[in-house]
C-alpha cells in the first residue's frame, strides 16, 4: 500500500497507510496498529495484520508517530503525549464509526490513552505486551541510582538496549512528561471488549503489570492471554496467529 501523510499546521507530519474495507465490510470496525517505543510502521506485527485484515476485507490503518519511521521530528524531541495526539490525529482523520485498536508494547499504553479519550469510538482493544506507565518502571526499576542522578542534573542518560548494541538516550522531558498520561492513576471505565496478551518469558514486561492493567479495567468483557513460552515481541508465526484470531473475534463481524 502507498504511504499518505497528514499534514498539521505547526505540527509534523504523519505517515500512515490506511486500507480501506471492501465494500461488503464497510460497516465493520476499522483495525488502528500502534507500534511500540521506537518502533516504524514496518514491522512484522504491523504488516502481518494489515495482511490478514485485507484478506477478509476489513479496514486497517499503520502509523509512524512523531519522529518514527517516515514522520517527521526528531525522535527525542517526541514524548507520551505528543505521540498520543499523533495517534488521535490519524484516528480522527480517518474513523467515522468504530475501531479496533491493536497496541503493542508503549503502543498499548497509547491504546488505553486513546480509549479514554474517545470511548464511543472504540469496538474492542488488543493490549500485546501493554506497557503503561513503563516511564516510571524504567526509572524505579531499570535505573541505577548513579543514572537517576545524572537524568535529574544532565537532563539525559543512555540505557542499554537488548535488541540490538546501541543504547538508547532516555530524556527528562520525557520522563516527566510522561507523568502527566500515567494510565494507572485513572484506569478506563469501559464497557467494550479487551484482551490482553503476555508473554511468560517477556523480559521487557512482567506478567504482573498484565494482571495490574486487568484491575484497572471496568469491563466486564476481559479475558487475559498469557504465551507460556512467549517473550515480549510476540512475532513468531505462532504468535502472530493467535493475535490475528484476537483481533477478527473481537470484530465480531467476521
Amino acid at each position: 500500500m502507498d504511504v499518505q501523510y497528514l499534514e498539521r499546521p505547526n505540527k509534523n507530519r504523519l505517515a500512515y497507510v490506511y486500507s480501506p474495507a471492501t465494500e461488503k465490510n464497510k460497516s465493520s470496525p476499522i483495525v488502528m496498529f500502534l507500534g511500540g517505543y521506537r518502533s516504524d510502521m514496518n514491522g512484522c506485527k504491523a504488516t502481518y495484520f494489515e495482511e490478514k485484515c485485507r484478506e477478509r476485507g476489513q479496514g486497517y490503518i499503520r502509523l509512524d508517530y512523531s519522529g518514527h519511521g517516515l514522520s517527521a521530528g526528531s525522535f527525542e524531541d517526541g514524548t507520551i503525549g505528543m505521540w498520543k495526539d499523533d495517534a488521535l490525529a490519524i484516528l480522527d482523520h480517518i474513523i467515522k464509526d468504530s475501531v479496533v485498536l491493536v497496541g503493542s508494547s508503549m503502543g498499548g499504553w497509547i491504546a488505553l490513552l486513546i480509549a479514554q479519550k474517545r470511548k464511543k469510538l472504540i469496538h474492542g482493544l488488543v493490549g500485546i505486551a501493554a506497557a503503561p506507565d513503563f516511564t516510571e518502571e524504567i526509572y524505579s526499576k531499570i535505573l541505577t541510582p548513579e543514572q537517576r542522578k545524572t537524568l535529574m542534573n544532565d537532563g539525559r542518560v543512555k540505557i542499554f538496549n537488548d535488541y540490538n548494541d546501541e543504547s538508547y538516550i532516555y530524556t527528562k522531558v520525557f520522563h516527566e512528561e510522561a507523568k502527566k498520561h500515567l494510565f494507572f492513576d485513572k484506569g478506563l471505565d469501559s464497557d467494550f471488549a479487551i484482551r490482553l496478551i503476555q508473554g511468560m518469558r517477556d523480559k521487557e514486561v512482567s506478567w504482573e503489570t498484565t494482571i495490574k492493567i486487568q484491575k484497572a479495567l471496568t469491563s466486564s468483557n476481559v479475558d487475559v492471554i498469557f504465551i507460556d513460552d512467549g517473550d515480549h515481541r510476540l512475532s513468531r508465526s505462532e504468535d502472530l496467529e493467535l493475535i490475528n484470531k484476537e483481533i477478527k473475534n473481537i470484530s465480531k463481524s467476521f
